[in-house]
Order: structure tokens, then C-alpha cells, then sequence
């Protein structure tokens, strides 16, 4: 049970990271850059710490439990910024966003596990 949740929570965070990369591009291709600058930056920062969470769960390291937490809380960021301007017809921000939410679900699941 807990190598399935292991297992899903990586997929989830190498899906998250495409979503924040692929976010980050969009949002610097807008017209208006600076408005976007905060989501630029959480949409790299998420993208980062899913990278060490998914690199650290591989091995079973001993500290996959705390990068999973923090990887939560990135996510669960990331999505709330994103959200703002998936609202104004953003559609990669509206995507990123919902990987970020699935991200932080199977980081919960998996420390429940």
C-alpha cells in the first residue's frame, strides 16, 4: 500500500513540475510580464521543490516525509496563485493549478499512508 502511494505521489509531482514549467513559459509570453512575475516565480519555486521530493522519495530517503510537507504547502501556493488568473481566462495557469491541488493530494495521501 505504501509503495502505491509512494509511486502515485511521484507521478503527481513529475506531472506538477511539466504544469509549472509549462506555466512559467505562458506567463512569459503575456503581454503584461510584470503582472505575472508572482506567478512566475511560485510556478519555478513548486516546480523545484516537486524535483527534490520526487528525487528524495525514489530512494526512500529519510527525509521524504519533510520535503513531502513542504511540497504541499508549494503546491497548495502555487495553485492559489495560479487560480487568480486561471479566473481572468488563463488557461495554463487553470491547468497548473490543478496539478499543483492533485500534487498536494497525493502528498497527503502518501503521509497518511
Amino acid at each position: 500500500m505504501l509503495q502505491q502511494r509512494i509511486k502515485e505521489c511521484i507521478e503527481a509531482c513529475l506531472d506538477c513540475v511539466a504544469a509549472c514549467h509549462q506555466c512559467a513559459a505562458s506567463c512569459l509570453r503575456e503581454e503584461d510580464v510584470n503582472h505575472m512575475r508572482k506567478c512566475i516565480q511560485t510556478d519555478i519555486e513548486c516546480a523545484t521543490i516537486c524535483e527534490a521530493t520526487v528525487k528524495v522519495m525514489s530512494m526512500t530517503g529519510q527525509f521524504s516525509s519533510e520535503l513531502c510537507r513542504i511540497c504541499i504547502d508549494a503546491c497548495k501556493a502555487c495553485a492559489d496563485e495560479c487560480e487568480k488568473h486561471a479566473d481572468m481566462g488563463m488557461e495554463h495557469c487553470r491547468a497548473c493549478a490543478e496539478a499543483c491541488r492533485k500534487c498536494a493530494h497525493a502528498c497527503e495521501q502518501m503521509l497518511a499512508a
